[in-house]
Formats: C-alpha cells, structure tokens, sequence
C-alpha cells in the first residue's frame, strides 16, 4: 500500500528532520542573542536618561522594540500549530526595532560628538552648584565669568553642573552645546554619561547588524516545515504457484511438506455395475460336459465377472462426473 504524500506548496518547504532540528537551533541561538543584547541596550539606555536632567537619550527604545521582537520569536520557535503567526510578528517588530537602532545610534552619536565638549571637564573647569537647602527647587543666581573677561549671571539650580566656558555672556540665548547639567551629584557624572553614550551607540550598531540577521533567517526558518517520515514498506505478498496441469492453486506454506497421505495395500477391484442390478453368476457347465472351443478361447480376465473381496477391503463408492466435470483438489 503507498502512502500518500502531500505536495509542498508555493508557501511551504519540506526540510528533512535533521536539517529542521538544525535551521531551529540556529534560529534559536540568534534570537536568544539578539534578546541579551536588547536587554543590555535597554539597560545601557535607561541609565544613560537617568545620569542627567536635561540631556536627551533616545538609546533605550530600540532595546524595548528588539527584546520584544526577540521573544516573541523564542515563543514561536517552540510552537507548533501558531508557530508561523508568531514568527511573522516577530519579524515585523525586529525590523521596527533595526530602524530604530539605525536613527537612535545617529541621535546618541551627534549628541555626544556635537553637543557635549569635555573639555572644560577634563579641566576642571567647570562648577557643581549644591544649595544649602537639600529641597530648594529654586532657579539661584551665580556669577559666571566668560572667556571674553566678561562678567554675567546665570540661573542654575541646585545639583547642577555648569561651564562658564560655554556660555556666552554676550548671547545667552542660543548655546550650541550643553554649558550645564542638571541633577547631578558631581561633574563626574557628566563624563560618565559622555562613555555611555558611546557605548550606547556602539551596541545600537551591533544590534542593527544582528536584528537584521535575525529577521532573515527567521523570515527563512518560518516556511519550513519537515518532511513527514516514509512509512515502513509492507510485509511482501505470499508466493503463490499456480499449476495448469492440475488446475489447482496451491499456497506456499498452506500444507506441510512432511505430510504424507496415509498408504493402504492393494487390493485387486472387480468391476462394478451402475446402478443396483448385480450379475447372477454363471452356471458352471457339467463336469462332463467338454469345454466349448470358444470357451477356451476367452482370456482369463473374462471368465470370471467377480472376485470375493477379503473383509479388510476398504469400501469403494462409484462416483461419477459429467464430461466437463474436474474431480476436486486432493486434501492435504
């Protein structure tokens, strides 16, 4: 009996088992990868908001648009029936999350290469401003003197870090780069948010070459599905011989060949009448009457038309078959 085989169709491909259990693996181990580095984006990214006030980060929401792309795709990867939705999905928010890597690594990367001048930092040039009073929510005036010998007064509040080198007393209303940090327990703090910046869109450019992996090789593991297992072939048919002499099929393995049909002796059969009419025997001629040439003649097998059977002689039974009548197939 042949099993029948479903045909692949245009959206589907058949993978055999051991290639399968390999593409998913593979699958598997990018999509775990991808989901720690979002999670590290993520966790970089927060931290890098939360060091000051007043500088803009944008590094942490590829992190949360990725982790989610990447779980979902973990989740799909173990099922079964749902497996091919869930891949989609996951697919279309790993892309959202490679565009985002992209933009968000150039944000990052001109804040911190433009917009922030360490400088005056390493220097120590610039002041922490603390108010004595620790919930004074207060703008407060200080002095601060330009590089120009001028002399002008700005508003910080308390925990702020500002760089008199980088405002200008003469334009106080446009800076081309931040001259203060707000919230802050030290300057130092600054130039930690300056590294993580960096390190932000450093790990935003990774997580735009894996995310853009990941996506291929689960938009080619969602397709694939493994081929179904050949059954196993069955038993052949019995060998049946077929002999035209003795118009009679006989099945190898039907009759055990050590049987041997019972033997009987031999037993001389007279010949027997149809019907019921039995032949009165002759007379026997007088003993003196002298044997007829004719009867002389005769051969033996006709003088006689009956023998006495001995009483151990099986019974014989007279059955007769039309012309196109075949006697049955022996018994085994």
């Amino acid at each position: 009996m042949q099993q029948s085989a479903v045909p692949p169709t245009t959206t589907t491909v058949l993978d055999s088992a051991e290639q399968y259990v390999k593409r998913r693996k593979t699958a598997l181990w990018f999509s775990i990868g991808l989901l720690l580095l979002s999670v590290v984006i993520l966790v970089v990214g927060l931290v890098s908001a939360s060091r000051t006030g007043n500088v803009a980060v944008a590094g942490y929401y590829p992190g949360i648009i990725l982790s989610f792309g990447s779980f979902l795709g973990i989740v799909g990867l173990n099922l079964v029936e749902n497996r091919r939705p869930m891949l989609v999905a996951s697919i279309i928010f790993v892309s959202i999350g490679v565009i985002a890597t992209f933009f968000c690594a150039i944000v990052d990367g001109i804040i911190a290469a433009e917009f922030m001048d360490r400088r005056p930092l390493l220097e120590n040039r610039c002041v922490h401003y603390v108010s004595e009073n620790p919930y004074d929510m207060y703008f407060t005036e200080v002095t601060c003197s330009s590089p120009s010998s001028n002399t002008c007064k700005i508003n910080v509040k308390s925990n702020t870090c500002y760089c008199c080198d980088l405002y200008s007393c003469e334009s106080p209303e446009y800076h081309a780069q931040y001259y203060e940090y707000t919230d802050v327990k030290a300057c130092s703090d600054v130039m930690h948010l300056y590294r993580l910046l960096w390190a932000s869109v450093v790990l935003n450019i990774l997580g735009l070459f894996l995310g853009s992996l990941t996506a291929a090789i689960l938009g080619a593991f969602k397709d694939i599905s493994p081929a179904p297992q050949a059954a196993p072939s069955p038993a052949p048919p019995p060998h049946i011989l077929y002999n035209p002499t003795q118009h009679v099929m006989t099945h190898t393995g039907f009759c055990p060949s050590n049987q041997a049909l019972p033997t009987y002796p031999t037993y001389p059969v007279p010949m027997q009448h149809h019907g019921g009419y039995q032949p009165t025997p002759a007379a026997q001629p007088a003993p003196e009457a002298p044997a007829s040439p004719s009867e002389e003649s005769q051969p033996p097998s006709q003088a006689s038309s009956s023998y006495m059977l001995t009483p151990n002689a099986p019974v014989l039974y007279g059955m007769s078959f039309g012309p196109f009548e075949k006697p049955p197939p022996y018994a085994c």
